[in-house]
């Protein structure tokens, strides 16, 4: 059997290490080349997981840290497809998300925003792809927060991924965004990509998987590594 290698990504698609607009990549850019190394067996295979790596409420965040009520926020459903290169389907994968509540603040000790916490959303999930390459979240569309990265930085609303897909090679981390979102031509996370890849690091209405009364719908689909890749986190 034929060893399977994979393409190097596009430069074009994927932003720099260093972007200096957003200022922490100034201090954890590499500063030294590279260094490309031979892929081998451990580049080329995987973690494997099964159904009890994830639980029956994992996939929705309106219930997984539910205590005494619905969360606050504008309910939403995501979803879609993770195929690689070829544009096959990426069976079994592990998915997760993180994000901040509708106030904009985050579950976490770093994160003092001057916004309330929300003490029925916890802002974390996962889900496995199926059998086709397709998962689905219900969650609560996340606000916009002050970040300091300069005067009057506010961070459009978006969902942090986290893809492990078939091997090490097509691991991803990367950020959802909403389509029309004002903050999106001030954000230097977002304008650290590549034009040629900003367009993929935006969801679509999705009106077909919108639930009557319940949630809107957005789907956002993954291709792991190719020319047309899911364009990975700036960091």
């Amino acid at each position: 059997m034929s060893q399977l290698i994979y393409n190097p990504f596009d430069r074009e698609m994927h932003p720099p290490y260093l972007s200096p607009e957003y200022k922490s990549t100034l201090l954890r850019a590499p500063s030294q080349p590279l260094v490309v190394v031979k892929q081998s067996l451990s580049e080329l295979s995987g973690p494997v997981f099964g159904d009890t790596n994830v639980g029956p409420l994992d996939h929705d965040l309106t219930k997984n840290a539910r205590r005494n009520g619905e969360p606050l926020g504008e309910r939403i459903v995501v979803h879609g497809k993770v195929t690689d290169e070829n544009g096959r389907p990426v069976p079994f994968t592990l998915i997760e998300i993180w994000q901040a509540n509708a106030a904009g603040r985050y579950v976490h000790k770093v994160d003092q925003h001057d916004a309330p916490l929300d003490p029925n959303f916890l802002g974390a999930g996962r889900v496995l792809t199926d059998a086709e390459g397709n998962y689905k979240f219900y969650t609560i569309k996340p606000g916009a927060y002050p970040w300091g990265n300069h005067h009057n930085a506010w961070r459009p609303n978006h969902i942090h991924f986290s893809l492990f897909g078939p091997n090490i090679t097509t691991r991803l981390v990367t950020q959802m965004y909403f389509p029309g979102d004002p903050l999106l031509q001030y954000d230097p996370i977002f304008l650290g990509v590549p034009p040629k890849g900003r367009d993929l690091l935006i969801s679509t209405f999705d009106l077909d998987i919108t639930e009557p009364a319940f949630a809107l719908g957005y789907r956002f689909d993954f291709v792991l590594r190719g020319s047309k890749a899911t364009p990975f986190e700036t960091v």
